[in-house]
């Protein structure tokens, strides 16, 4: 079965919020959407330009300054539908590329010198992160106003939080099994 572009899907989501320019989409990686998906510029430009083609968004040109021409992209008709039967059909489970797991997957000794401090090390990593998005929760979503204007986006924290406590409960867990062997 061929793999869904889902960069596609994420560029029409963001611009069915707003018309934006192509360094606008790219900074969303940089933050929220960055927290569970990435793209960098190489991959964002080319797909607005075959996105445009397939007439699921068009741009209007407009000036930044007294020449700077920029294109602001929107979403079309056909892009709405194709974003919506995206929205409807079924989510592939795949499997997520955490190195740390490869990793952890080659070591046989459960004595190996490498093990504690590849925990410990990931578990700081994990801790830090966790506490980052419930930072990010906080500034977020303050009251239930905020978490209702935006509700997918607060689901998604929430979700993110909660693989991180879980990610950390069980490096935890992983120490003290390290210490009574």
């Amino acid at each position: 079965m061929a793999q869904k572009n889902r960069l596609k899907y994420i560029l029409l989501g963001l611009l069915k919020k707003q018309r934006q320019t192509g360094y606008d989409l790219a900074k969303s990686f940089d933050s929220d959407i960055g927290e569970f998906w990435t793209a960098n510029h190489s991959q964002i430009y080319p797909l607005l330009k075959r996105m445009e083609a397939d007439h699921l968004i068009a741009h209007e040109a407009i000036t930044v300054g007294q020449k700077l021409q920029k294109k602001q992209y929107y979403m079309t008709s056909a892009g709405q539908q194709t974003f919506n039967a995206w929205l409807k059909s079924p989510s592939d489970l795949t499997g997520s590329h955490d190195e740390f797991i490869l990793k952890l997957f080659f070591i046989d000794d459960p004595k190996s010198e490498l093990l504690r401090p590849m925990i410990t090390t990931q578990q700081q990593y994990h801790d830090e992160k966790l506490h980052h998005l419930e930072q990010q929760f906080q500034e977020k979503f303050p009251n239930q106003k905020r978490i209702d204007q935006d509700f997918g986006h607060s689901l998604v924290l929430r979700h993110a939080i909660d693989r991180e406590r879980g990610y950390s409960n069980w490096l935890a867990e992983m120490v003290q099994t390290i210490k009574t062997e």
